[in-house]
């Protein structure tokens, strides 16, 4: 069976840090592309941020220079390290792999994220 599993999730006040991890099982992370997508109350679900099979990555503008996503491959592991956090990164955040030559994509529970005063 596949699962990723988010955990770090939290409430923090503005301009504090969270990380996020993604832990897989039934799939390897290095195969996949694996990002971290969110989705706050009436809004679409959006890409936070993306890694790819080797090392490239990209950001949604609204987070560049703040979050970073990395992976550790021998814990078949990606993180998304939130610094300098707003209230409008308040949002439910969800980590997905995707295969496109097979047409798979995988989905975790989601972390609430809540960055308030």
């Amino acid at each position: 069976q596949v699962q990723l599993v988010e955990s770090g999730g939290g409430l923090v006040q503005p301009g504090g840090s969270l990380r996020l991890s993604c832990a897989a099982s039934g799939i390897m992370f290095s195969t996949h592309v694996v990002g971290w997508y969110r989705q706050a109350p009436g809004k679409q679900r959006e890409l936070v941020a993306r890694i790819l099979r080797g090392t490239s990555t990209n950001y949604a503008a609204s987070v560049k220079g703040r979050f970073t996503i990395s992976r550790d491959n021998a814990k078949n592991t990606v993180y998304l390290q939130m610094n300098s956090l707003k209230i409008e990164d308040t949002a439910v955040y969800f980590c997905n792999a995707a295969q496109t030559t097979t047409g798979r994509d995988y989905w975790g529970q989601g972390t609430q994220v809540t960055v308030s005063s």
